[in-house]
């Protein structure tokens, strides 16, 4: 029954946490940046937020660090949307899922072309 709450609460932190990344924060480090998972802990202590960042690695490593930085108003701004008795503390992870999969997609295209030829 836990991780299904687990699951629920993690798609909400998902959800808010895009939300307050995309109209909230003004810092100008913060690029293009999605939320793709959030892992919550069974007792809802600590969560896990997945982000993937458009750009280089500087940008990346930018972004990151803005968010890293905000992670209190974050934090605070999430206690207020979701009602929960403890708001989860927030770890923040690149994700690189995006871009393995793009890498994959286009090795597998040169693949397909030297069979073609």
């Amino acid at each position: 029954m836990s991780k299904i709450r687990a699951g629920r609460v993690g798609e909400q932190i998902k959800k808010e946490l895009s939300l307050l990344i995309q109209k909230e924060l003004k810092d100008p480090r913060i690029g293009f940046v999605t939320v793709t998972g959030v892992d919550v802990t069974n007792d809802l202590s600590q969560a896990k937020v997945y982000l993937s960042v458009l750009g280089d690695d500087e940008q990346k490593a930018n972004s990151l660090k803005a968010i890293e930085k905000a992670h209190g108003f974050l934090r605070s701004e999430l206690g207020k949307a979701i009602r929960l008795r403890h708001t989860p503390e927030l770890t923040f992870k690149t994700d690189e899922s995006v871009a393995y999969g793009s890498h994959i997609e286009k090795l597998l295209g040169q693949i397909g072309k030297n069979e073609e030829s």
